[in-house]
């Protein structure tokens, strides 16, 4: 347990084995969701739930050993859902459809690319030179963004035609009656600072809805696995000549960059694993933990591999190290068997998780400089477009252009590094380019 430094983080391994499961268990449901979505393509769904365990698997324990950090990579959401029916189904390359071969092989290609930015420190770069203001409100903004999701999951919040969002009816509504019972369990644990409150509140809901006849239990606990062989290095290079194949590589790119991005400094921000800069150390070997899994994933044939904001809810737990994540890929592995018993979680158990994590990823909100407006407004700005606009990535855009331009007007030149400049031009270019 020396190589994970476990008491010079301020952790315990009972801390971290529980951190690694409440992870687990917030983030199981990309087990059967990820399939969901990528099985539209034609992809064979059982073989995809191996494949999705794999790679996360894969890709946490990357984390692990590379750069000893408490968080766990999966194929992301979001990703998967462009993968299967922007560029799947409803692209066309010189009149003929893409294939989910060809865009495994554009996953691939933007894995690689990661891989040669992080040895060259160009990404870890990029990652340093964002400001402290603007770190802040990016672990608050995911905080927020957590939360949201959370009350979407939960049923407390719904779509509404006239208003956008409203408040769903508690009347009659079980499933939110239990998120609310969940939520006041965690918070009442959490207020006592009781271990394990979130993954004790999840098992407790779980439990609820079972004696209750929601959640269906299974005719067995576990089962052989599906082989994988219908998915395994089935990547298709042969539109790499054609200019609008590239086009989807950015978009992958793009996407993934920046979401890493946001989920590496949130989390490790509120955990206080920033160092007094507000860099991140090892910021190389998380990097590339996150280029390896994504290009391994696309060997194991499933889409972009990348960090999970859910790592929070185990660093809520208490999670520092990478111990957590040790945890959290053998889970990942052990549920490759035992997949009808992760399947019984229903999502308003572990909804109240998220938004009890989002509470706390936005209590970093108290370390704003509130007396600078030209620190303040980028970062509050980049806080709320990471829900609004249901993306990481478009957060840390608005927060960066909006940074460079009040700084240039104010006069305060200093402040604006040279990346910081370049990234905020080709974010503006590629708004009015798309």
């Amino acid at each position: 347990m020396s190589l994970f430094k476990i008491h010079e983080n301020g952790s315990t391994i009972t801390t971290e084995i529980l951190a690694g499961i409440t992870t687990f268990v917030t983030m199981s449901y990309i087990i059967f969701v990820n399939p969901a979505i990528l099985s539209n393509t034609g992809m064979n769904f059982d073989a995809l739930v191996v494949v999705t365990c794999l790679a996360s698997a894969f890709g946490t324990l990357c984390m692990a050993l590379f750069a000893n950090y408490p968080i766990a990579l999966a194929p992301g959401m979001g990703l998967n859902a462009f993968f299967a029916f922007v560029v799947v189904l409803g692209m066309k390359i010189n009149g003929e459809p893409v294939t989910w071969q060809m865009a495994l092989a554009a996953v691939f290609i933007e894995g690689a690319i990661f891989a040669v930015l992080t040895l060259t420190n160009i990404r870890e770069a990029i990652m340093n030179s964002i400001p402290k203001s603007l770190k802040i409100g990016i672990s608050a903004g995911i905080g927020l963004f957590i939360a949201f999701i959370g009350l979407q999951s939960a049923g407390i919040i719904v779509k509404n035609d006239a208003t956008l969002i409203g408040l769903g009816h508690l009347s009659g509504n079980t499933n939110m009656m239990l998120s609310l019972l969940g939520l006041f369990i965690m918070s009442v644990l959490t207020a006592w600072k009781v271990k394990g409150a979130l993954l004790i509140g999840i098992i407790a809901i779980t439990a609820i809805s079972a004696g209750l006849g929601l959640t269906e239990l299974p005719e067995e606990i576990a089962s052989e696995p599906p082989s994988i062989m219908p998915l395994v290095g089935q990547l298709d290079f042969s539109l790499v000549k054609e200019p609008q194949f590239w086009v989807i590589v950015f978009t992958f790119f793009f996407v993934d960059f920046f979401d890493t991005l946001g989920t590496l400094v949130g989390v490790c921000n509120r955990s206080g694993l920033l160092d007094e800069n507000g860099n991140l150390p090892r910021a190389k070997g998380a990097l590339m933990a996150d280029a390896v899994a994504t290009m391994a994933g696309a060997l194991m044939g499933t889409s972009t591999v990348t960090s999970y904001v859910e790592s929070s809810s185990g660093v809520a737990q208490g999670g520092r190290t990478g111990l957590t994540s040790i945890v959290t890929a053998i889970l990942f592995v052990c549920a490759i068997f035992f997949t009808p018993l992760v399947k019984i979680v229903p999502g308003y158990a572990t909804a109240p998780a998220l938004i009890i994590v989002g509470v706390y990823m936005m209590m970093s909100l108290r370390d704003m400089n509130y007396d600078d407006w030209t620190e303040l407004i980028p970062a509050v700005v980049g806080f709320f477009m990471m829900p609004f606009a249901y993306s990481i990535a478009t957060g840390i855009e608005f927060a960066i252009v909006l940074y460079v331009a009040i700084k240039i007007f104010t006069g305060k030149f200093k402040d604006i590094s040279f990346l910081m400049v370049i990234l905020s031009a080709l974010f503006i270019a590629k708004e009015f380019l798309a």
